[in-house]
């Protein structure tokens, strides 16, 4: 297995022009990993690049729904640095929440291709990589959600890709174990991004009420990756939640 305490240590965070894939590439590169961000819009991921961590951020434009878009992704990591030790799946969109038979087909489409077929396809080609490279092994950390144990009203294509994700990671435990490949899911509960900062503004609840939710910063999130992908792969946290303390998930059921 790759020894992961030496100096350069290679990873890629998928959905890194923002929100928490910007706080987590940041947090991973202040803790000296090397970090390839990859996402659609190249200026959003030049942003997250612009930070003087220990290691070095560097920007890829790729498309988790294409295929080739991918695979060419996965191809010039290899090329520049032969190897990969670490895959944040995190790329992912939701749609307007409102009840299942009004969400349009492209909306469910969109979806289930960013959020369950892309982070399928980005797992894949990290397991192509992390079986054959030599030494071989490495660590995938997908993104998944307490919403996917306690939905939030009307949110049911969200929260079936992302209980799918839990699937995924269980799948990758397993089948990860004979190459040392190994995986981890961490689910977050209002971390505080732009997309999220309705939450303290009011959101709908279980009961039919709206209200303000508290919040965490977001770099909690970033120093809980971190630390996921600091192990030794003999040691894994298969799943790890962090949410805000005061939040009404355990109202939700």
């Amino acid at each position: 297995m790759p020894d992961l305490t030496r100096q350069n240590r290679i990873s890629l965070v998928t959905g890194g022009g923002g929100g928490l894939g910007r706080v987590v590439s940041r947090a991973l590169s202040d803790d000296g990993w090397t970090v390839y961000v990859a996402g659609r819009r190249i200026e959003a991921l030049t942003d997250t690049a612009r930070h003087t961590g220990t290691g070095a951020i560097i920007p890829i434009a790729a498309d988790v729904t294409d295929e080739r878009s991918v695979q060419n992704l996965f191809a010039e990591i290899v090329a520049r640095d032969g190897r990969l030790d670490l895959l944040f799946n995190n790329a992912g969109v939701n749609v307007p929440k409102v009840p299942l038979d009004e969400v349009s087909f492209v909306d469910l489409r969109n979806i289930v291709e960013v959020n369950l077929f892309g982070a399928l396809v980005c797992a894949r080609e990290a397991m192509r990589v992390m079986k054959r490279q030599v030494p071989a092994g490495g660590r995938i950390i997908n993104n998944g959600s307490v919403s996917a144990y306690a939905p939030r009203p009307n949110t049911a294509p969200y929260t079936a890709t992302k209980h799918a994700i839990t699937g995924l990671t269980k799948s990758i435990i397993l089948d990860g174990r004979s190459f040392g490949v190994t995986c981890g899911q961490i689910d977050i509960g209002n971390a505080a991004v732009e997309r999220t900062a309705y939450i303290q503004a009011g959101t709908a609840q279980a009961d039919g009420t709206v209200a303000a939710e508290p919040q965490i910063p977001a770099i909690e999130v970033g120093r809980a990756v971190v630390y996921m992908a600091s192990l030794p792969l003999e040691a894994n946290i298969p799943f790890l939640t962090v949410m805000a303390s005061g939040m009404p998930l355990y109202g939700r059921g």
